[in-house]
Parts: C-alpha cells; sequence; structure tokens
C-alpha cells in the first residue's frame, strides 16, 4: 500500500484563490492534458522528487525517440498540479539548458514560482535578475508578486505592486487580487481597502475572485452587514457569477459569530451552485461546516452523495470520520473506518491517526491499542505521530508507565525533522526523575540525540536536569518549551 501525503485542498479558500490566479496569469491555462504516452508515463512513475527526472529524459534520448517543448509544458503542467515542484523545475530547466528552448514570458514565469517552491524565495529573486529587462513582463512581475504573496513578504510585495503601477502593468484585477488576498490574511485591513478604492478609480472591474477576497475578509473580522452587502451585490451583478465558494465564505462569517441558523441557510444555496467537478472540494468544505454547526443528519446527506462520485477519496474518509468524532458519533465514525478500510487502495496513515486519536481521548486503550496492532499485523505503516498520539494519551489519563514505554516507541518510529509533544515528552521525564529512573530517563534521551530531535545544546541542558538532586520544577518545560514542537498541536 502507498502512505499518501496531506491532502493539495487543505487550506482556506484564500489560498486556493491565488493558486487559480497565478495559474491563469502565466497562460498555461489553454494548454491539454498531456496524451497517454510512455515519456508522461516513465516521468509520472518516477514519484520519489529526491531521483533527478533528468535520468529519464536522457534515457527517452538515447533511445533514438524525440521530444516536443510543448509535450514538455504539458507534462510541466501536470507535475505542477500534483505538486512535484522539483521535477517540474528540472524540467523546465532541461528545456533552455540543455534543449536551448526559448522560454515565453509565461514559461519563464512558471520557471519563477517552481525555483521560489523549490529553492527559496532568496533564489527565486535571484533568478529574476537575470531575466532580461524586455522579457519583464505583466506575467513575470505576477509571478514575482505572487512569490512574495505565498511567502507573506508583504514589504517586497508592495514594493513589486508599485513597480507594476509604475511600468503600466496594473490593467486587471489580477494582480490587485493577490495583493488584496494578503493584506487580508496578515489582517491589513485599511491598506485592503486602500487597494478597493484604487481599483475602483482606474475602472478594474472587480471579478469573482476579488468579492470572494473581500468576503473573506469581511468574515474574519465578523462584518455581518459588510457581508450581506455584498453578496446583495454579487447577487444583483448581472456579470459577475456568483459560486458556491463565495457562500462558503459568508457561512463562515455567520459561523464565527454563532449565527448557526443563517450559516445553515447560506450554505443550503451554497450547495445548488456546485458543479460536478468541484463536488469532491465542495463536499468535504460542507462536511466540516455542517459539523460545526451541529447538523448532524446534514453530515450523513453530505457523505452519502459524496460517496455517490466516482472515485475513492482518502480525504473524504477522513474528514467525515473527524466530523463524526467531533459529533460525539463514535459508532458512525467506526462504521465509516470499516468502509475505508474495506474500500481504500491507498493506505493513508491519517485516518487511523484520527480514530486512535479519537479513543484515547476516551480513555479506551484497548480499543486504540488493539487497532495499532491489527494494523502492525496487516504491514501497514504506522508512524511517530500514531505513536505519539497513544502516549499523550497516556499522560492525559495517568499512565505515566504505559506513556514511558510508548514514548520510547515514538522516537524510534520518527524521522529527522519530526518534533515531539513537548509536555507529554517533560511529563515522562519528570516521572521517571520522580521515581529514580534515570537510567531509563538517559536511555530516551540518547534516543533523542541519537534521531536528531533536538540540538546538542538543550540535550545536555535536559541531561543536567535529569541529574540535578533539587531541580527547579519549572526549568524543565522552559528548556523544551524554546523548542517548537509539531506535537504540540495534536488534538488533546
Amino acid at each position: 500500500m502507498k502512505l499518501l501525503g496531506s491532502n493539495p485542498w487543505r487550506g482556506n479558500g484564500i489560498s486556493r484563490v491565488l493558486g487559480a490566479l497565478f495559474y491563469y496569469s502565466t497562460g498555461t491555462g489553454g494548454r491539454k492534458s498531456p496524451p497517454i504516452n510512455s515519456l508522461y508515463l516513465r516521468i509520472s512513475q518516477a514519484g520519489n522528487p529526491r531521483v533527478p527526472i533528468i535520468r529519464v529524459l536522457d534515457q527517452w534520448l538515447e533511445e533514438g525517440r524525440h521530444v516536443q517543448q510543448s509535450e514538455l509544458l504539458i507534462i510541466i503542467k501536470q507535475l505542477r498540479k500534483y505538486r512535484r515542484y522539483s521535477h517540474a523545475l528540472q524540467i523546465s530547466e532541461w528545456i533552455s539548458d540543455q534543449r536551448n528552448y526559448d522560454l515565453s514570458p509565461g514559461d519563464i514565469a512558471i520557471r519563477l514560482d517552481l525555483i521560489s517552491k523549490v529553492r527559496g524565495l532568496e533564489e527565486a529573486e535571484k533568478y529574476f535578475d537575470t531575466i532580461p529587462n524586455t522579457s519583464r513582463v505583466y506575467q513575470v512581475y505576477g509571478a514575482l508578486l505572487n512569490c512574495y504573496a505565498g511567502n507573506k513578504s508583504l514589504d517586497k510585495a508592495e514594493a513589486t505592486l508599485q513597480k507594476m503601477r509604475e511600468l503600466g502593468l496594473l490593467k486587471t484585477s489580477l494582480s490587485y487580487n493577490v495583493m488584496l488576498s494578503l493584506y487580508s490574511r496578515m489582517g491589513e485591513t485599511e491598506k485592503l481597502h486602500f487597494l478597493l478604492q484604487e481599483m475602483e478609480e482606474k475602472g478594474i472591474e472587480w471579478d469573482k475572485f476579488t468579492f470572494s477576497i473581500r468576503l473573506n475578509a469581511y468574515a474574519a473580522i465578523s462584518d455581518l452587514e459588510g457581508i450581506e452587502r455584498l453578496l446583495v451585490k454579487m447577487e444583483a451583478d448581472p456579470v459577475i457569477t456568483i459560486d458556491w465558494n463565495a457562500y462558503v465564505a459568508a457561512a463562515n462569517g455567520y459561523l464565527k459569530a454563532g449565527l448557526h441558523e443563517k450559516t445553515f441557510e447560506i450554505l443550503k444555496k451554497a450547495e445548488q451552485l456546485v458543479s460536478s467537478s468541484a463536488r469532491k472540494v465542495a463536499y468535504e468544505i460542507f462536511l466540516t461546516l455542517y459539523t460545526a454547526i451541529h447538523k448532524k443528519d446534514e453530515v450523513y446527506r453530505i457523505w452519502n452523495s459524496y460517496k455517490n462520485m466516482e472515485k475513492f477519496y482518502n480525504s473524504g474518509y477522513l474528514c467525515m470520520i473527524s466530523s463524526l468524532l467531533k459529533l460525539d458519533d463514535i459508532d458512525g465514525a467506526e462504521k465509516i473506518l470499516e468502509e475505508w478500510e474495506s474500500g481504500n487502495k491507498f493506505f493513508d496513515i491519517r485516518v487511523p491517526n484520527v480514530m486512535i486519536t479519537a479513543y484515547c481521548k476516551k480513555g479506551l486503550f484497548e480499543k486504540a491499542e488493539a487497532y495499532i496492532n491489527r494494523l502492525i499485523e496487516c504491514g501497514k505503516e504506522t508512524n511517530s505521530s500514531t505513536w505519539g498520539r497513544l502516549a499523550t494519551g497516556y499522560h492525559e489519563h495517568g499512565q505515566m508507565e504505559k506513556a514511558v514505554e510508548t514514548m520510547k516507541k515514538t522516537i524510534l518510529a520518527s524521522q529527522p525533522g519530526w518534533k515531539l509533544n513537548r509536555l507529554t515528552l517533560a511529563a515522562c521525564l519528570d516521572y521517571l526523575k520522580g521515581k529514580g529512573e534515570v537510567e531509563v530517563a538517559e536511555e530516551i534521551l540518547r534516543l533523542l540525540k541519537k534521531h536528531s530531535l533536538f540540538s546538542t545544546g538543550i540535550h545536555e541542558r535536559l541531561l543536567n536536569y535529569i541529574h540535578n538532586e533539587n531541580p527547579d520544577s519549572g526549568a524543565l518545560h522552559n528548556m523544551l518549551a524554546d523548542v517548537q514542537m509539531e506535537g504540540d498541536d495534536q488534538d488533546f
């Protein structure tokens, strides 16, 4: 079974708007999907981002085959779609470095975006500096602006927008929308209003993305009058086609204000506007929102529609199980879990992990342990998050001996860069010190060091704490507070 990564649609609606804006601004929207041929299949099957994709291209040519630039550009588009940015960048550079093909402004913009994602913003800036002035047209500046917005580099984004003003490149709403979205995310309400006023003064019409960004901004500050006023304007505008995303943005505003019935009413409007191609994303959002207003019947209704779609999606099962657990319907969640187990083709550890978290929160450790054992017996991959959730559950319910043993398994299953739950680790070390089991505490610290989960300095300070006869009870927590730990965000 393959282990899936995170759902690419997770996150707020604004990030999706940014993605759509960049997609169209770089001129890739008109390219067709790649034909089913062996080159595309070879590239698509080379999924490991650490494996150079150039080998596949070189081998293709060594076999006496030909490749067209247009075909490679289509493949780049597909790789970006599936977030294989490193491979997409390698092909983009191969096109110009090895094949000496000229790049259009749109292709240059795509490379700029890929460099930012793969190598960081500083490298993207260096690449931009090499672009001839004659090629620094709207798409390229728009891509640079998008890079800054994606990294929340407000000052540089504003400077780029000003440069675009001076060059006369701000003639449509696209780049304005990128900046509006950045202001919205960073809470820069006054600047957002100023930019909207500038658009009106220049006669630049709002599109559906502009309206969506504005709705999200109103929702963020619970400006219900603003939401109502903007919805009326959108519904009356003969040019703008209001879509389900707009109503979802409004629903989030009503939800934040605690107006559940109003949220319910607006969600019904949103449902009527969902196209067949948007059902997966929309239904997962509806599941979350109906859960938030405690409409269990609506959650099951949406789920039944979701299941009737042609494809099987792990993300949908994860969303449904999480929703039922939030509604305290653990029996229903277990039934959905059984459906997932019988139908999934690609194992996704996130689904078992969310159920294990629920078992632990309720103190149902026999169920949690039995489920983990069953996963192992079936050859499924458990990870440090799986064991970490169990360790945290034991800690929260005062079963410290089991918490210590599970903490060891958590560390052994971890990979460099993964971070433990600070509170659980501190509780385990405190418990061992109190029991006088210094050797076991040292063993845990050795494992932490071996798996590079702490710096040498933190490791030494923890050792000193373990061996100190009269330590300050808060010293351990203060030490670990210096370390940002992923596990602190686990749902306990």
